[in-house]
């Protein structure tokens, strides 16, 4: 079997990289030994999705008075249900994946793949058979899974991963969530909305260390206010289960050591990229801490061999994975891409409030030497927030004071997932905060927001 090329993997790094390789005219196949899509479609992003809707919707149903509607009865949110409707999501995801490879004419190979050498992918079958595939483009696309920490070993059960949080049998009456990244923050909302005690343990000093201090500061007052426990600066030193089957979590911060008790544990701790028993050292290609290392076109050191997403350096991020994979594929066509710019990566957290950033922060910009202008809109004065009862929020806008131009946006409220574009866009082309408030937004809409706070850092807001 000999392709132009083969991908390892088939995420949303792998699977763009197949479909875009077919459309440039080459004769490609794909190799993954799960289901179609990767982790994101089928136990991350998609499915997670799918659980915070339903738990979106379960609190709107138990403040439907605030909205002038009557409901009689009890509002239940029956656990089994919500992951059913979240696994079925992840399937009509996949059977799209399966699709759009066969809209392509791209080739599908079930087992695991492995370098081989001299264009060659040995591919392993669930039943041990095995196969030789050629081609002369190789792409690893093999993506990354939940680490685990030596002091918190999970076990499925009662120490669990982010693949177990979603699909759990049965409502823990309290959790503990380690992390407080994208994922350790939307779990505990999720849980929290369905009424788990939730404790957060974060090591660094705010949660979800990435974000604003702002955003930083309003997730927390957030989570306060739905009885989540926030516990930042906080070593966790050992997780157990004791005799009674209680979780016992051994913690070290601002009181010193204590010991929490919890029915469950989530380890959110980060991921691990997947690049053991590939082929990688018989090759002897380059490896950097868990990242393979690859120049600005995803090449390895080894002629014909390319690597993307979650196994190499830079944010592991379902969109830079098909970033990374559309510039690759253009640049194996002799189209000289654009390198993808990773100072302009938009990152979301889908919370109830929703958060949204990119670009840099402001202690990050202050730090890089820039002098800041800094524009924030509070949603308690948008009117689309107020009708629709999302006044916890705002935006704010950071600038360089010397070109006006956009250094990042974070925002948090409703919809502001999807608004985000807008100051991505923004940064990628170097717009200005005069070109931003001088741009004329519909009204009522949340993203008035964003015209509001440029205006703002120009110190002619309307209306605060």
């Amino acid at each position: 079997m000999k392709y132009d090329v083969v991908v390892i993997g088939s995420g949303p790094g792998g699977y763009v990289a197949a479909i875009k390789a077919a459309q440039n005219g080459f004769k490609t196949a794909i190799v993954e030994q799960a289901e179609l899509g990767g982790v994101c479609l089928n136990w991350g992003c998609i499915p997670t999705k799918a659980l915070l809707k339903s738990a979106q919707v379960y609190t709107y149903a138990k403040h439907a008075s605030g909205y002038g509607i009557e409901i009689t009865g009890d509002v239940i949110a029956p656990l089994d249900k919500i992951v059913a409707r979240s696994r079925g999501v992840a399937d009509t995801m996949s059977k799209g994946v399966s699709f759009l490879m066969k809209k392509n004419a791209v080739d599908v190979i079930n087992g695991r793949g492995k370098l081989a050498g001299n264009g060659k992918v040995q591919v392993t079958a669930a039943d041990g058979t095995e196969q030789i595939v050629d081609a002369e483009h190789i792409i690893l696309a093999t993506g990354s899974r939940p680490r685990e920490m030596k002091f918190m070993p999970v076990d499925g059960h009662k120490v669990i991963s982010s693949h177990e949080a979603l699909i759990l049998k049965e409502m823990p009456e309290s959790m503990i969530v380690v992390g407080s990244g994208a994922i350790g923050c939307e779990f505990a909302y999720f849980y929290a909305a369905l009424g788990v005690k939730v404790t957060v343990i974060e090591y660094l000093p705010q949660l979800l260390p990435v974000a604003d201090a702002d955003v930083s500061k309003a997730l927390e007052r957030s989570f306060r206010k739905m009885k989540v426990g926030v516990m930042v600066g906080t070593t966790v030193k050992e997780v157990s289960v004791n005799v009674e089957g209680k979780c016992e979590v051994r913690i070290e911060g601002k009181k010193g050591e204590e010991t929490l008790t919890a029915d469950v544990v989530l380890s959110a701790v980060g991921v691990k990229s997947n690049i053991e028993n590939i082929g990688l050292e018989e090759l002897g290609i380059e490896v950097k801490g868990d990242k393979i290392v690859v120049d600005e076109y995803y090449r390895t050191a080894v002629n014909g061999v390319y690597a993307i997403g979650d196994i190499v350096q830079g944010p592991a991020l379902a969109h830079v994975a098909s970033a990374e994979a559309i510039c690759c594929v253009e640049s194996i066509s002799g189209h000289n891409p654009k390198p993808v710019d990773y100072t302009t990566i938009p990152s979301c957290v889908y919370t109830t409030p929703e958060i949204a950033m990119v670009g840099l922060t402001q202690k990050q910009a202050e730090e890089q030497g820039y002098e800041v202008k800094v524009g924030q809109f509070p949603y308690t004065a948008s009117g689309k927030a107020t009708a629709a009862g999302d006044r916890d929020g705002f935006v704010k806008l950071i600038f360089d004071a010397k070109t006006d131009k956009l250094l990042g946006a974070h925002m948090m409220g409703g919809n502001v997932t999807e608004m985000l574009a807008e100051p991505t866009l923004a940064k990628a082309m170097g717009i200005t905060a005069e070109q931003i408030a001088t741009t004329i937004h519909s009204h009522p809409t949340m993203s008035e927001a964003i015209m509001e706070a440029a205006e703002a850092a120009l110190g002619h807001a309307v209306h605060l």
